[in-house]
Parts: structure tokens; C-alpha cells; sequence
């Protein structure tokens, strides 16, 4: 039997599309009869205090498997709107991986390291050489592109070092993962690596979690934006989208956290048309989400969201529901192509409201939509079978 070792700063039972993936990594490749140990840190994300309540705590096969999850203990407070402050934490983490890597007595086949933070690659990289063992790299975000992108961030030396590290992660690993095919061709380009070595895995769904097609109608129009609220996502749009909905009695929930999570919510609170719902377990968000018209999704205009295809995208469509997005690139290809939804690359409010109504008023067209959501997901999106790509490499 072979031996992986994952490092992920993010696990189960942890919400987010990080450690929603992870989640699914470990559980499918000890489905397919690998021994599977993972370093992680303890669930913190987006706050410790929500993991006091058991019902995040919903795997029982995870819950049993508390020798081969090692987690650290991380003091540096993490979610801030400062960059300095979260790359501080990000470098705690990797410290401690570290640490946890010398003292490790075990051999392994494979490590499966996921980024970012481009500090656990790193760790990855040290880790193949410490167990002599094959990387893999898993690429969720483009870092230090990423960066650039959210505006926050404006020092050159260290955004140019980190280029640096990328292209070395890039070239040292033995194979690299994407959950986006809009990273491809960046990462061919960055480090000159052939396209053989680059494999696509997306976020995705397993079976159970895919919806049926039988909907009920809503008497009110009911739109969701469930997700990350955070320097990458549009907020603003949101902020002035809401009073517009109000005017032309459409409901909007948000399912909501991240760093610009309270400016929103206070922001919008005192409209009737707004319903907010704490952070939940991913059964209770996909059964809210169901129950909606609509899902949307907001990215900020910014080149290397382009190559991004949000997790948000993924879940709507695993739960049936049509898209209206402000998104670009890759993202916007995928919800035209399939024909999931609408998607706009402009953000002005009330060309959004003109297609949030233009998909509310045509019932039938989301009903075509929703059937197809279902197929696409089986198709493109479904653990089960994308898993298979890693384990015919890792075999």
C-alpha cells in the first residue's frame, strides 16, 4: 500500500473551498486504498469559536482517523486586513510544518503539498528531500499574482521574491495539480514547464451532494451569494446591488465571512429585503442554497482573477442553482459555454439587476439551466471520477 503525506494549512472540518478540497483529496484516496496521513493546523478558519459546535464536526470516517490527522497549534492572529499580518502567520505555519517534518519518523511514496500560501510549497519542497519521496504540487491560486491582484499588497522586492520561490516550486515539484485550467498556461510560461507535467483536478462534488432537479418555486424571487467576502470578491457590488433588489422586490441571503464580511453587513443591514446567515456545515449551506433562484458571484476586475474558477460557481451548480456573475476569463467561459447562468465582466449595478430579472422571469430557461448544472457536475466536476487522474499517476 502506498504512502501519501498531505500538507494543508486547511482540513476538515474547516468551511472554504481549501479545506473542502483537502477534505475530499484525503477521503477519496483512502477510498482508493491509500495510507493517507495529513499535517494540518487545528480548524480556525474563519474563527476558532464556530468549531465548539459538533455539528462542523459531521465525518465520522474523519473523526476516526485522529492518528493520521496531525494538527499545530498556530498563535499569530490570521484574518486581518493586514497582508503583513496573515504572511507573519502563513510563516508560522510553515515553521511548525517544518519542525513536524524533522521529528517525523515515517516514510512516504508521495507528499501532496496544496498553495497558497506559497510558504507550505516550500515546505513540500524540504519534505521531498527529507522522505527522499516524489512532490506533488497542488495549485489552488497564483501566488504572488494573486496578491498583486487584491491592491493590498505594494512591495516590490518581496512580491518579486516570491516570484522567485514560485518559479523554483514550479520546476522542483514532480507533478503539478490545478484546480483551474486558467492556470495552465501561466505556469507553462513561468517556469517553462511542459504541459505532460501539469495535471487538472477541479473542486468538485461527490454523488450524495448533488442535487435533483425537483425545485420548488418561490413565491418572492430568492437570489444567494454563499462564499468567501473577501479582498478578491467585489463587496461593493453587493453593497449597491441590495437597495436595487429591494426596489423591484427580489430577496437577497447572504451566507457570508471573510475580512470585508462586517463593512458589508453593516452597511446593508437595515434593508428588509437582505437575510444574513452565519457560517454553516456544507450540508446546511447546500440545503439553503437549493432553495433558492439564483447564486451569485462577484470577482474584481483584476487580470489574474481571469484564470480563477471560483468554488462558489461549483457549488451552485451542484445544487441546481443558475448563475448570474460579475466574473471574467475562465470563470465566465465555463457559465456561457455550458449555458449555467449569465455572466457580465461589467459591474455596474443595474445591468445586473437587468439580468438577475431577465433569468427570474423566464421560469423554463432556469429550469434548462438547473438540468444542465446537473449533468456538467457529473460530467466535469464529480470526486469519484476526477480522483482516478491522481491515482493512475500516483500508481
Amino acid at each position: 500500500m502506498k504512502r501519501v503525506l498531505i500538507i494543508s494549512q486547511h482540513f476538515y472540518p474547516e468551511i472554504g473551498s481549501h479545506a473542502n478540497r483537502i477534505k475530499h483529496l484525503f477521503m477519496q484516496l483512502k477510498q482508493e486504498n491509500f495510507d493517507v496521513r495529513i499535517f494540518t493546523s487545528e480548524p480556525s478558519y474563519p474563527n476558532k469559536k464556530i468549531y465548539e459546535n459538533a455539528d462542523f464536526w459531521d465525518e465520522e470516517s474523519l473523526n476516526c482517523e485522529k492518528d493520521n490527522i496531525v494538527r499545530i497549534k498556530i498563535n499569530n492572529r490570521k484574518y486581518s486586513n493586514s497582508i503583513l499580518n496573515r504572511l507573519f502567520y502563513y510563516l508560522e505555519v510553515a515553521l511548525k510544518f517544518l519542525f513536524l517534518i524533522v521529528k517525523d519518523k515515517q516514510q512516504y511514496d508521495y507528499i501532496f503539498v496544496t498553495s497558497p500560501p506559497i510558504f507550505t510549497g516550500f515546505v513540500g519542497l524540504f519534505a521531498k528531500y527529507r522522505y527522499k519521496c516524489n512532490f506533488i504540487l497542488d495549485i489552488r491560486d497564483l501566488w504572488p499574482e494573486s496578491l498583486k491582484g487584491v491592491g493590498v499588497f505594494n512591495y516590490p522586492f518581496i512580491l518579486n521574491f516570491f516570484g522567485v520561490l514560485e518559479k523554483i516550486l514550479y520546476k522542483k515539484s514532480d507533478k503539478i495539480i490545478i484546480n483551474s485550467l486558467g492556470f495552465e498556461e501561466y505556469i507553462q510560461k513561468k517556469a517553462n514547464i511542459p504541459k505532460s507535467k501539469i495535471l487538472f483536478i477541479p473542486n468538485g462534488a461527490v454523488r450524495e451532494e448533488i442535487a435533483s432537479n425537483d425545485k420548488k418555486e418561490n413565491k418572492i424571487p430568492r437570489i444567494i451569494y454563499a462564499g468567501n467576502l473577501g479582498l478578491a470578491q467585489n463587496t461593493e457590488l453587493i453593497n449597491n446591488l441590495v437597495p436595487l433588489l429591494e426596489n423591484q422586490g427580489i430577496n437577497l441571503t447572504i451566507i457570508g465571512y471573510g475580512v470585508n464580511k462586517n463593512e458589508l453587513f453593516n452597511s446593508i443591514k437595515q434593508y428588509k429585503n437582505v437575510t444574513i446567515i452565519k457560517p454553516l456545515t456544507r450540508k446546511e449551506c447546500f440545503k439553503i442554497i437549493t432553495e433558492h433562484d439564483l447564486g451569485l458571484v462577484t470577482l474584481k476586475d483584476k487580470e489574474v482573477f481571469k484564470t480563477v474558477l471560483p468554488g462558489k460557481i461549483i457549488d451552485y451548480m451542484t445544487c441546481g442553482v443558475p448563475i448570474v456573475g460579475v466574473i471574467d476569463g475562465y470563470a465566465k467561459e465555463i457559465v456561457e459555454k455550458e449555458r449555467v447562468g449569465i455572466a457580465s465582466n461589467s459591474d455596474d449595478p443595474q445591468e445586473m439587476v437587468s439580468l438577475i430579472k431577465k433569468l427570474l422571469d423566464d421560469k423554463k430557461l432556469r429550469e434548462e439551466m438547473s438540468q444542465r448544472e446537473h449533468k456538467v457536475i457529473l460530467r466535469d466536476f464529480n470526486w469519484e471520477a476526477n480522483i482516478k487522474k491522481l491515482v493512475e499517476y500516483m500508481n
